[in-house]
């Protein structure tokens, strides 16, 4: 097993590459173990945690790289741009965090964000997609 403490650069694209599935609540951790579509296991010791697509680990013919699974989550469409923020600040104010598409919100598929949306007669399909929220770094207190 190699244990992993740090990403690679990006810059190296010509080896082929060898992806490590995972969800994105493992990728949220410093420390976890996986292992990659070829049978390479890894332990990772982080200073923080990986995105989608980082490479971490190399040899003289490949690169691996992380893969975040998909997940279900919400799409819930909007026209303008005030919309979005609406709809941004509605989820973020259920403690939820959000992605932003161009003319989607994606929201975590929660029953809680679902009963927000029923309740105020706000449109949204079920989808499967890799969900990558905007994350705030600042603390919130109420």
């Amino acid at each position: 097993m190699e244990l992993i403490t740090n990403h690679l650069p990006s810059g190296e694209t010509t080896k082929a590459t060898v992806v490590l599935k995972t969800d994105r609540r493992t990728l949220a951790k410093r420390r976890w173990r996986g292992k990659a579509d070829d049978g390479k296991e890894f332990g990772f010791d982080l200073p923080h945690p990986l995105k989608n697509r980082t490479p971490f680990f190399a040899t003289n013919e490949t690169r691996y790289e992380i893969e975040q699974t998909g997940e279900n989550v919400l799409k819930i469409p909007f026209t303008e741009m005030k919309q979005a923020a609406y709809y941004g600040w509605m989820v973020g104010n259920l403690h939820f965090s959000a992605d932003f598409q161009e003319s989607a919100v994606i929201a975590e598929d929660d029953p809680a964000v679902r009963q927000m949306l029923d309740r105020n007669h706000i449109p949204f399909s079920e989808i499967e997609a890799v969900f990558e929220p905007v994350i705030v770094s600042h603390g919130h207190h109420h």
